[in-house]
């Protein structure tokens, strides 16, 4: 699991839910290379993680929040993301930012339904 960017935690529990921070294209602690569909499949990566490390699974997730640097990724990053998620669809959103942590052009954040 890669460290924090900032004075955060990656991921809360809140009685039933699980909320995931933003996660960049990092892999020990470097974005990777390869432009942003690299960066979207380690993103994507670094989700499962965060989530498997609380026992829970993707299908887990009810709603994504999708940050781009470059909203011309869009139709691109569709498909890691559907490589990631298969068939689970949660609720989505995407957003075109003016720049993101460590120049990363893909960042992702989640919100968890899990029931203990």
């Amino acid at each position: 699991m890669s460290k924090p960017v900032g004075p955060y935690t990656p991921i809360v529990r809140a009685g039933d839910f699980l909320f995931v921070s933003g996660q960049l294209g990092l892999r020990d602690g470097t974005m990777v290379e390869g432009g942003v569909l690299a960066e979207a499949r380690q993103a994507l990566a670094n989700l499962r993680t965060l989530v498997e490390s609380e026992g829970a699974t993707l299908d887990h997730i009810v709603k994504t929040t999708v940050f781009l640097a470059d909203m011309a990724d869009f139709a691109s990053v569709n498909e890691v993301y559907v490589e990631a998620f298969g068939d689970h669809r949660p609720a989505r959103s995407a957003i075109a930012v003016a720049g993101l942590p460590l120049g990363g052009r893909f960042e992702i954040e989640a919100l968890l339904h899990c029931p203990e």
